[in-house]
């Protein structure tokens, strides 16, 4: 059907074209529903696509790069000059998000999916008010699906104005470089950015509140990221409050509040505020459906996605948890088979990935969480030190940890720092899933030269016997 095409009536309505919503649009029309997506933006992709994961990544792998050109050296290739046009590595970041935002919008016209760039807002359980460019209709629906995500939030004392205070949304597209940029907030979308502009020279300061950063890490991984992040150009403020700013002349100067109570003043070019993300309910008339939201603003769900209204689902940021694409990914798939009549519940292992350099990725239990639930634990670590793989591509900064129940040797978790451990990871993610213990990964195969590698020997290295590190405890495979 033609985009902004829509009929009186649909079997499913979905709020929002995000990571939930077109994933679960998809879904539900593999499934034989008659679907209608609404969407604030012209293109579905949401804000993942459009001004989050992908637009980051973009940035993150062209300043990795522009980093790592210098480096070859080593190997034997020399560069004369070296420079960035940081609008033309805009621009193609702009072209790869156009071409996945177009690409799902051919899916939904190959699925037959309606997609009406609109805003919606519930008048009762049954019937949806959309508000277009083309004025006011209303959608019946049996099922609806709330997937409207999350937007930055704002601190009070340091409001959004676009041009010197940003959001995650308008740091991603900044068409010059610049010489200074404090970001208040330590958590991975501020770690993320951190990491872009300081390899590409940009003179920046993280300031954190918390005393520490990354609190799911174990302490070892933490601290190798730590003597990264010196090496990157960044600074890293913690127990460090935020209290106010001044414009002067072209810069901000941030006053601090150091942990000793005492004061001091940060200038910068730019201020990013990265403190955490809100769901989006503003405008959905839930007030017309008697639908509340938690303290935090978010919608509860039971395991198979649905509201306190049944005939009414909420997946992604907008339902809590952690706010990762690939969470709403899966819930998605929860709800739309849910609403199909197909058993189908929410009990999955959801891994985490930052992607700094080194990148960071981990799921299940930490060491200091398995022990915080009564577990007694064995762990392994093995360093991408050791690895032939991680040496000819001379990037050996890292480790992987692996952490199993002693008794029974069930993986609880693992935990990884290190070169593409956002595609390890789903090794892991797999194990503990299935219920793996150590001598099942130990006993798979992993090809060489690779840095899959690096996770076998890190399973082996918890059962003592790692063949490219020497370990002093032995001990037999099935111990």
């Amino acid at each position: 059907m033609v985009v902004g095409d829509l009929s009186e009536s649909t079997e499913v309505a979905i709020l929002g074209g995000g990571p939930g919503g077109f994933v679960a649009a998809i879904r539900l029309a593999q499934l034989g529903k008659d679907v209608t997506v609404i969407s604030k933006d012209p293109l579905p992709g949401g804000t993942c696509l459009q001004r989050g994961c992908i637009p980051s990544k973009a940035l993150i792998e062209a300043a990795k790069h522009f980093a790592s050109i210098p480096q070859l050296s080593e190997m034997g290739i020399h560069t004369k000059e070296l420079k960035i046009d940081f609008s033309e590595t805009q621009k193609w970041k702009e072209k790869k998000v156009k071409q996945l935002s177009e690409g799902i919008l051919q899916l939904f016209k190959q699925y037959k999916i309606n997609f009406i760039h609109a805003e919606g807002k519930f008048l009762s359980t049954k019937e949806i008010e959309i508000h277009s460019t083309q004025g006011l209709s209303k959608l019946n629906f049996e099922h609806a699906v709330i997937a409207t995500g999350s937007q930055a939030k704002e601190l009070p004392s340091f409001p959004f104005d676009k041009k010197k205070i940003l959001s995650s949304r308008e740091i991603l597209s900044i068409e010059k470089i610049p010489q200074s940029l404090t970001i208040i907030g330590g958590g991975y979308i501020g770690l993320e950015i951190a990491g872009v502009f300081g390899h590409l020279g940009t003179e920046v300061h993280i300031i954190e509140v918390l005393p520490d950063i990354l609190p799911s890490l174990d302490k070892e991984l933490r601290q190798i990221f730590l003597r990264q992040l010196k090496k990157q150009n960044i600074s890293l403020q913690v127990s460090c409050k935020p209290l106010s700013y001044q414009m002067k002349q072209e810069k901000i100067l941030l006053r601090l509040q150091l942990n000793d109570q005492s004061e001091q003043d940060l200038e910068s070019e730019l201020l990013l505020v990265a403190v955490g993300r809100t769901p989006v309910t503003q405008g959905l008339g839930l007030e017309n459906i008697a639908l509340k939201t938690d303290a935090r603003g978010f919608l509860k769900i039971n395991p198979h996605c649905q509201t306190e209204k049944k005939n009414i689902y909420a997946i992604g940021d907008v339902a809590g948890g952690m706010m990762l694409a690939h969470k709403a990914f899966a819930e998605a798939k929860i709800a739309a088979a849910h609403i199909c009549g197909q058993a189908a519940a929410w009990d999955q292992q959801v891994p985490a990935v930052i992607f700094t350099d080194p990148e960071i990725a981990y799921v299940g239990l930490s060491e200091t969480e398995a022990k915080a639930k009564g577990f007694e634990v064995i762990t392994g670590m093995f360093p991408f030190a050791a690895l032939g793989r991680a040496q000819t591509m001379d990037k050996t900064e890292g480790v992987i940890k692996s952490i199993a129940e002693k008794n029974t040797q069930r993986i609880l978790g693992i935990q990884m720092i290190g070169p593409q451990v956002s595609d390890l990871i789903s090794e892991a993610t797999l194990a503990i899933e299935m219920g793996a213990r150590l001598e099942d990964l130990e006993l798979t195969i992993h090809p060489h030269p690779t840095l899959s590698e690096a996770v076998g020997e890190s399973i082996e290295s918890a059962l003592g016997i790692p063949i490219h590190r020497y370990q002093r405890k032995k001990t037999s495979l099935t111990s």
